[in-house]
């Protein structure tokens, strides 16, 4: 079977998100499948990773550290930008076509041979199906550790049958209530899941109802809880002078050591529009420079828990991970269309990619955006899934726009424009529907003024997409 043939047939099963013939998702049938696999999941230690929002940026960071700490590392995380193969790496490099067209023949035939015999009552999902291929690739490998990024929920996700040396819990908010609750509580709920009888997991405080159920789950399975609220920094407005978003041009060598941080950013020379986060930070003993181009005070807590993670699997069973690593590793971690700056170039203005899908990251996106461009003029390219809090993320974010071009993604759970202008009528701003991603872009650029960035937000597949079109 061809890639392109392989592609073809994981997307013909439906959305990742489509729910399966029983109206459920069930673990018993991925165990059967991994089962006839020979349990490639046993084949190596992995981190499970659960939260609404932040859970991709944590388990970036936490294997971008591994990988500086010289671990063959894997990292599944979903969904993808531009390409399926995305989903898939090892040591931060995707898995090939070749590869991923082999395994998923091979996963594929096992799965219908099950069928056939029926030992299963239905094919496995796309989302079954990459997370079986993610599992074989990373046993031949022969990674040293696997980090899982859990698709939805945690309870019943198909990532959730591997034992974890460690689940670590990011921020939990209101999203795909279809599938998980209606309440922060019933969502943390699932979330949860994750957690094993006497295990480790790492959390931060968080809203009442998530903190009442991970600490309560927490004790009544005799587990232990790992507090990332050290490597949090100060975000009072005396904490400027170290911890501030800089547009610098800052090769490798020139890096700055914690001691000159404390100097303050502020004083080194402005350039390009690469971002950073910059402040010195106590790791395992030693004084570090953080220093990272994920931008955002919310991505401050994600770092914190990456870190804290990183600490625990040091101290559980991997020396190999030093202060000097989880700086590097830091340092070196990319995790595109999480607010990503494209320079102004060729006719084109300054845009800004941010895959805010909810309110909470419509929050997050409003912050950083309040923040960086206060006395900017924004124009925002928005799509949206059907499925998701339209209304309250375009109340949240168009008061900053001074324009809301809407369009939609080739996704059929997407939004068509006249249901987000209906969704976003009380916010008052000026609203333009586009029917489709490139014209929504070109229609930017053409309004786009002296000093205008241009906001591509509201769906991760909206921002991929509009990557593909400007890459080309």
């Amino acid at each position: 079977m061809s890639y392109e043939t392989a592609v073809a047939s994981m997307f013909a099963l439906g959305h990742e998100l489509a729910q399966t013939p029983s109206n459920k998702f069930d673990l018993a049938h991925m165990r059967v499948l991994l089962q006839a696999m020979n349990h490639p999941e046993r084949e190596f230690p992995a981190v499970l990773i659960a939260g609404t929002n932040g859970k991709g940026s944590t388990a970036a960071t936490l294997a971008s550290i591994l990988q500086a700490s010289e671990l063959k590392t894997g990292l599944y995380t979903s969904p993808h930008l531009i390409r399926i193969n995305e989903r898939i790496r090892v040591n931060g490099e995707e898995i090939c076509d070749d590869d991923f067209a082999r395994l998923h023949g091979e996963v594929d035939r096992t799965a219908e041979q099950l069928v056939h015999q029926g030992k299963l009552p239905w094919h496995p999902s796309f989302f079954e199906m990459m997370t079986a291929i993610a599992f074989a690739y990373f046993a031949r490998e022969r990674v040293e550790i696997a980090v899982l990024e859990v698709g939805m929920g945690g309870r019943l996700d198909a990532t959730n049958v591997v034992e974890p040396m460690l689940s670590v819990i990011t921020d939990i908010s209101l999203d795909h209530q279809k599938f998980l609750g209606n309440t922060v509580g019933e969502i943390a709920r699932e979330k949860v899941g994750i957690i094993r009888p006497g295990g480790v997991v790492v959390t931060l405080p968080q809203q009442p109802e998530a903190n009442d159920v991970i600490g309560n789950t927490i004790l009544d399975l005799g587990a232990r809880g790992v507090s990332a609220v050290q490597y949090v920094p100060p975000v009072s407005p005396g904490s400027d002078d170290y911890l501030v978003p800089t547009e610098e041009k800052v090769a490798p060598e020139e890096l700055l050591t914690a001691k000159d941080a404390k100097k303050g950013a502020k004083d080194v020379e402005r350039g390009s529009s690469r971002l950073f986060y910059r402040y010195p930070l106590q790791v395992m003993g030693k004084q570090i420079l953080v220093q990272s181009t994920l931008v955002g005070r919310h991505q401050l807590r994600n770092l914190a828990l990456a870190v804290a993670a990183s600490e625990e699997l040091a101290k559980q069973r991997f020396a190999r991970i030093t202060s000097e690593s989880i700086e590097r590793g830091i340092r070196e971690t990319r995790w595109p269309g999480r607010f990503q700056v494209l320079p102004a170039q060729c006719g084109w203005p300054e845009i800004v990619f941010d895959v805010a899908h909810n309110p909470a990251g419509a929050w997050a996106l409003r912050s950083a955006l309040s923040e960086r461009y206060d006395d900017r003029p924004l124009i925002f390219v928005f799509a949206a899934m059907r499925d998701k809090a339209i209304s309250e993320m375009t109340e949240i974010l168009f008061p900053l726009a001074d324009r809301a071009i809407i369009t939609r993604p080739q996704n059929p759970r997407a939004a068509s424009p006249e249901e987000i202008q209906q969704a976003a009528s009380r916010t008052g701003a000026e609203i333009e529907p586009v029917a489709d991603t490139g014209a929504a872009l070109e229609r930017a650029r053409i309004a786009s003024g002296p000093g205008t960035v241009v906001v591509v937000t509201g769906s991760i597949y909206l921002v991929g997409e509009a990557m593909r079109l400007l890459e080309k």
